[in-house]
C-alpha cells in the first residue's frame, strides 16, 4: 500500500504529470530488513515500527514532510521516491546520518537488533495509481538485495547499517562532498543479480571502509573477513573476474637501471642510484632473480647495483 504521499493530492498530480511525460528525476530509497525471515509475528511488528520511525526521523532531519512524497510498505521493507526538488546531498549525507542515529538509539540493549540494507538511486521514475516503474527504482532494489549487500550484512553481524548507492549517484552526488557526507569512506564493487551488472558503492557509517570489500573492489573469499579499516587480501576475486588484476611490488635498492617496464628495444636508460618502489600492473609470469618475465620488457639491476627483494 502506498503512504498517504502517495494517495494525496501531491500523489495524484504526480501520476498525472508522469504519465504524460514519460517520468521525472526523482531520488529513490529502497530499504530492507535484514534477517526479517527469522522474526516471530511480534518481532516483525516490532521491526517494522521501528524502520518507519527511523525513516519519519530522516526525513524531518532533511526537511521532507509527511504527504510531499512516495512511499510504498514492502513487507519488510519500504520503497520511497520524494519530490525533485529535495537535494540529493541531504540524502546521502544529513539523512544517511540521522538513519544510523535512529537506529542505534532504538538498538541500544537489545539482543535482536534492527538492521537494515539501503539502496540508493536516482532518476527517471513514472508513478502511476498502482506504484512507482522504471529502472531507476529497479536498480535501487538490485543494489540492496545484491549478494555483496547480504553478504556483508551476514558475515559482519555488528554492522547495523548498510548503504549501497548506484555509480551514477555516487559520481555525481557522493564525490562531491557536503556536511555527513564521506566520499572516502566508500568502496566501489561489482554487482551482478539476475539482469543487472553494474558498479555500486558501499558504505557503512562511522566506518572508514565496509567490510569485505578491498581497495580495488575485490571481494574478500568467502569465509574471510576484514576487520574495519583494512583491506580484503590481495588476490580476491575482484569486479575484472576471479583471477583480478594481479599486482607485484618489486623493491630495489642501489638500483641504477630501470624505472618500470618499457615496450622499447632494451632497458630503459640509467637514472642514478637510490632506492625506488616499482609498482607493476599486469600478467607477471615469473619473478627471477632480478629480472621480471613477462608480456613486456621488464627491468633489471646494472652492474654494481644492490640486491633485489
Amino acid at each position: 500500500m502506498s503512504s498517504a504521499g502517495a494517495n494525496g493530492a501531491h500523489g495524484e498530480a504526480a501520476s498525472r504529470r508522469e504519465a504524460v511525460s514519460g517520468g521525472i528525476h526523482r531520488f529513490v530509497v529502497f530499504g530492507d530488513i535484514c534477517g526479517s525471515g527469522t522474526l516471530d509475528m511480534a518481532e516483525k511488528e516490532l521491526h517494522r515500527a521501528a524502520m518507519y520511525a527511523a525513516f519519519d526521523e530522516a526525513y524531518t532531519s532533511v526537511g521532507v514532510e509527511p504527504g510531499t512524497f512516495h512511499q510504498e510498505d514492502r513487507g519488510d521493507g519500504i520503497l520511497a521516491a520524494l519530490r525533485p526538488d529535495v537535494p540529493p546531498t541531504l540524502m546521502v549525507g544529513r539523512w544517511i546520518d540521522t538513519l544510523y542515529e535512529s537506529l542505534r538509539a532504538h538498538n541500544k540493549g537489545r539482543s535482536r537488533r534492527l538492521r537494515l540494507r539501503i539502496g540508493m538511486n536516482a532518476g527517471l521514475v513514472v508513478q502511476d495509481r498502482h506504484g512507482l516503474a522504471g529502472r531507476t527504482v529497479d536498480l535501487a532494489a538490485r543494489l540492496c538485495d545484491s549478494p555483496t549487500a547480504k553478504r556483508i550484512m551476514t558475515e559482519a553481524p555488528e554492522v547495523d547499517l548498510l548503504v549501497v548507492v548506484s555509480d551514477w549517484l555516487y559520481g555525481n552526488v557522493v564525490a562531491e562532498g557536503g556536511r555527513y557526507v564521506e566520499p572516502a569512506h566508500y568502496r566501489r564493487s561489482r554487482i551482478r543479480s539476475k539482469e543487472t551488472d553494474e558498479a555500486a558503492w558501499f558504505h557503512v557509517p562511522r566506518r572508514t571502509a565496509p567490510p569485505l570489500i578491498g581497495p580495488e573492489g575485490e571481494v574478500a573469499p568467502e569465509g574471510a573477513t576484514v576487520p574495519e579499516g583494512e583491506t580484503a587480501p590481495e588476490g580476491a576475486a575482484g569486479p575484472e573476474g576471479a583471477a583480478g588484476r594481479q599486482r607485484a611490488r618489486v623493491r630495489v635498492e642501489g638500483a641504477e637501471t630501470g624505472v618500470g617496464p618499457s615496450r622499447g628495444d632494451g632497458p630503459t636508460p640509467r637514472t642514478g642510484g637510490g632506492n625506488r618502489t616499482y609498482n607493476v600492473g599486469g600478467d607477471l609470469l615469473d619473478v627471477h632473480g632480478n629480472t621480471i618475465h613477462g608480456d613486456f620488457t621488464g627491468f633489471s639491476k646494472g652492474s654494481g647495483a644492490g640486491e633485489s627483494k
